[in-house]
């Protein structure tokens, strides 16, 4: 039999009629799998009994969701639900999880590649979502450079296509959970490895454009950057951007400016898709350091500085939607999944078109749709090995192997 995938979206202040909402849209078929991005303003066990309400005897991933995207609408309100229910064994993926994420992030990445290695062979599609957020008070993050490396070292030398994304409740960085075995888990992660039959292209959609020469790091601890070119680093961007040093809080220094690793040939003409762009998540003038999104750069790694552009962000878009709708024509596409940074949203990154519905607009899908705001992106990068990336767009289309 061969089985399909269906998507739904609603947006509601009561998580009960958005269910029912999303239940009507999908139809009267039993489905065999429900991935569910819940809006963070709902109550996750509400959500969760809704889901298993409307849906009886129906396994449920998915989690917590900044904001859904939808041929159907879309928003960043908190309110918004986005259902993507698979039926049939050749679409239906399985579902692995891990809830150790406290415990060691590249630990619990290393568990989750090793069993996906042995569910699947070389192509295989997979997707990864995973809770961002360790602590809201003080904020840290469960690091995606880590928990990837884990993840890629338990692959060995199986040769996936990964994607995924960091669960949030909001676009302010709250925090985030995710549905695990019936129940609303922290520091968990998921990996949905899809059939043998079922093969994903992607492309990923970018933003920045370096404002600096190539710069060194010359002190680090962690995610924190406290030296450039053995300054503070705090006071290099700021007169790198013609900014005040003190008067810029982090979030300000995230709006505008990341620090960019240029893969391969330095001296090669720009091109970003060469670039690993790692967002600042807060600065600290009296350390003269920045606070990077993850802790993967080292004493040693060449970085400039990044501007965000929103003009070269939504031209990335119609050209990658683009390219990416030639590559999949007259394939037997099931669905597409976006992967969203909630940086990129107009209301944070001041853009004047929401370049979500830029991709909508672009792409005008005649299959199942869906997208979610995420804290961090993993995509396919420079090869088949993925790795976490900031301020991108994550567009995968999944379809059926010729």
């Amino acid at each position: 039999m061969i089985g399909g995938v269906r998507t739904a979206f609603a947006s509601n202040q009561s998580i009960t009629a958005a269910v029912f909402e999303c239940r009507a849209q999908i139809g009267s078929t039993d489905q065999d799998l429900l991935l569910a991005f819940v809006g963070g303003k709902h109550d996750p066990v509400s959500a969760l009994d809704a889901l298993r309400s409307a849906f009886p005897d129906v396994a449920i991933t998915g989690g917590s969701a900044a904001g859904a995207i939808t041929t159907g609408g879309f928003g960043y309100t908190g309110f918004e639900l986005g259902l993507v229910a698979f039926q049939g064994p050749d679409v239906t993926p399985q579902v692995i999880t891990t809830s150790a994420l406290l415990d060691g992030e590249e630990a619990a990445g290393r568990v989750l590649g090793t069993a996906v290695r042995s569910r699947t062979a070389d192509g295989a599609a997979v997707l990864l979502l995973f809770d961002s957020v360790a602590s809201a008070a003080p904020l840290r993050l469960h690091p995606a450079s880590q928990l990837m490396s884990g993840f890629q070292s338990g692959l060995n030398d199986r040769v996936v296509h990964v994607v995924g994304g960091g669960l949030l409740t909001d676009i302010n960085i709250s925090g985030g959970w995710i549905f695990v075995d019936h129940q609303v888990c922290k520091h968990a992660m998921a990996a949905l490895v899809f059939p043998a039959c079922i093969r994903a292209s992607t492309a990923i959609l970018h933003g920045c454009r370096p404002v600096s020469s190539f710069m060194n790091i010359t002190r680090i601890e962690g995610a924190e950057v406290l030296e450039l070119n053995g300054e503070p680093a705090l006071t290099v961007i700021e007169r790198m951007l013609g900014l005040e040093l003190g008067t810029t809080s982090g979030q300000e220094l995230s709006l505008v400016a990341t620090l960019g690793q240029k893969q391969g040939d330095p001296f090669a003409p720009y091109d970003e898709n060469n670039y690993v762009n790692r967002l600042i998540l807060q600065a600290n003038p009296a350390r003269g350091s920045i606070t990077l999104f993850e802790p993967d750069f080292a004493v040693g790694t060449r970085v400039q500085i990044m501007s965000r552009d929103n003009v070269l962000m939504l031209e990335s878009v119609e050209r990658g939607v683009a390219e990416l709708s030639r590559r999949t024509a007259g394939v037997d596409c099931i669905f597409a999944l976006y992967i969203d940074c909630a940086g990129r949203a107009s209301v944070m990154s001041g853009a004047s078109t929401e370049e979500a519905e830029l991709v909508l607009q672009t792409l005008a899908p005649t299959f199942p749709f869906m997208g979610f705001y995420s804290g961090v992106e993993i995509a396919p990068f420079a090869g088949d090995y993925s790795r976490p990336l900031d301020w991108t767009g994550v567009l995968s289309v999944f379809q059926r192997a010729p």
